[in-house]
């Protein structure tokens, strides 16, 4: 089996004030990126990103396209400086639109608006501080399961982000998602922690938003992807719209099932990954998931140009 690149995109907790701004000056694709996206949503998203405020970039309707800008802008200049040939794409949760973008399968600038509308059905789906998640660390998956069953009661709590081995984020109600936090530690569990998060995702408390997704995904026209892409709720490829559209609307309400997808992309041959968009969160999960492969993030200029080096 040849050896095989597949590129990753990240979601939320990504952001940084300040991201890219080292590569900025070097590549215009970024400021070129941002801009697109700012005339999209009608707003400035560069400066959002260069300067903050912290507690701007991370509400979840600037986050969502702050994001996606930032690692379609990174694959474009990946792509001018180097021309990686990749053969699969997949992304975490919000980086799944990144990869069809980028897949060629979703236009740019109508996934930036589509994910601002996804960030807004998710916030209006639980009011703040009725929902929360918590990351769950050292604790095998069926133990934290039955956690969970165990602390839901009358609410609603789930494993959601299956992210990697001992890693595993949990989501719901807050009352609920406290109690399985404390049924974790007495269980063993390493850390167990709240996420400094306003939207509980990828639990049954966002079965509204998806009902309004999917609403308006109906008007969204998706291409086959000329790259294959992983999708998060079945760890599978889909080509045709519907069927795009179908795994896009159940992501919103079940579990990102991240251990799986790079799994199965080292059973298809793939060696080495290259984390695309800022910050290195997913290139920390996927060594732990697989030791074997050859990693890479660009999202900084070191990163980047370390990058660079290695596979020109």
């Amino acid at each position: 089996m040849s050896a095989k690149i597949a590129i990753v995109f990240p979601g939320q907790g990504s952001q940084a004030v300040g991201m890219l701004g080292d590569l900025s000056g070097s590549y215009p694709q970024i400021k070129e990126t941002f801009d697109e996206a700012s005339t999209a949503l009608g707003r400035d998203l560069w400066a959002l990103a260069k300067n903050g405020p912290v507690e701007e970039l991370n509400k979840t309707q600037n986050t969502q396209p702050l994001v996606l800008t930032a690692s379609v802008a990174m694959w474009r200049v990946l792509q001018s400086e180097l021309a990686v040939t990749a053969d699969f794409m997949a992304g975490h949760s919000l980086g799944e639109y990144t990869a069809l973008v980028c897949a060629g399968s979703l236009d740019f600038v109508e996934a930036v608006k589509l994910v601002e509308q996804r960030a807004n059905f998710m916030q209006q789906a639980v009011p703040a501080g009725d929902g929360a998640m918590a990351a769950i660390l050292g604790l095998d998956v069926d133990t934290l399961i039955d956690i969970c069953a165990q602390a839901a009661g009358d609410d609603v709590v789930s494993a959601v982000n299956f992210n990697a081995p001992g890693q595993v984020v949990i989501a719901g109600n807050t009352a609920a998602v406290n109690r399985a936090i404390d049924l974790a530690k007495e269980q063993g569990a390493k850390r167990a922690l709240p996420l400094p998060v306003s939207v509980p995702s990828h639990c049954a408390l966002m079965m509204p938003a998806a009902e309004n997704l999917s609403n308006t995904l109906e008007a969204i026209s998706f291409s086959a992807p000329a790259i294959d892409v992983l999708h998060n709720t079945d760890v599978a490829m889909h080509a045709d719209a519907g069927s795009i559209k179908n795994a896009l609307t159940k992501q919103l309400h079940t579990p990102v099932r991240w251990v799986e997808t790079i799994e199965l992309l080292v059973e298809s041959g793939v060696t080495t990954l290259i984390e695309c968009g800022p910050a290195k969160v997913l290139t920390g999960l996927n060594k732990r998931i697989d030791k074997s492969l050859t990693l890479y993030s660009v999202g900084d200029e070191r990163s980047f140009n370390k990058t660079k080096e290695a596979l020109s």
